[in-house]
């Protein structure tokens, strides 16, 4: 079994859509560190979270880290890519730019939300990406118009 570690975003923005279940689908069991599951504070997501079977949060080791990244992330996030690293993880999802640029320099493999799309239909678990992506969008992830048009690309959807 991969070992797939998920931030905040990706978690709170699949539950407020009803789609949280795409990652249980595609990766069995999610991993988050206790960071993130103190951020996921709203509803759905926090109830469905903490009801989940198949996601499980385990504790960072060495807590000396977080201060190397502190200055320009999320809490969450430092959490994420120590626990990412700490295990040897074969996959993180997260959505924050800044966040993706440090995991992918520090040697993780990175996805996020909408790339999670993507695999779920080539997987055949979904068969259109647009309004799935509406929906996120009007739920309030932000989504640039060139990130957009290359998932639907990608996605075989323009």
């Amino acid at each position: 079994m991969r070992k797939v570690i998920s931030n905040t975003t990706p978690l709170i923005a699949l539950a407020n859509i009803g789609h949280l279940e795409l990652l249980h689908k595609l990766y069995e069991r999610i991993i988050i560190p206790q960071a993130v599951m103190d951020e996921v504070i709203s509803e759905p997501a926090k109830s469905l979270i903490k009801n989940s079977s198949w996601i499980h949060v385990e504790q960072i080791k060495d807590t000396s880290k977080k201060t190397f990244y502190r200055a320009r992330l999320h809490a969450g996030e430092v959490e994420v890519m120590i626990l990412a690293q700490e295990q040897n993880a074969d996959l993180v999802i997260m959505d924050d730019n800044t966040a993706k640029k440090t995991a992918k320099f520090m040697g993780l493999n990175v996805t996020g939300t909408l790339g999670v799309l993507l695999r779920a239909k080539k997987e055949g678990y979904i068969d259109l990406i647009e309004p799935i992506i509406n929906e996120l969008i009007n739920d309030g992830l932000y989504v640039s118009d060139v990130v957009r048009e290359y998932v639907l690309k990608e996605a075989g959807e323009l």
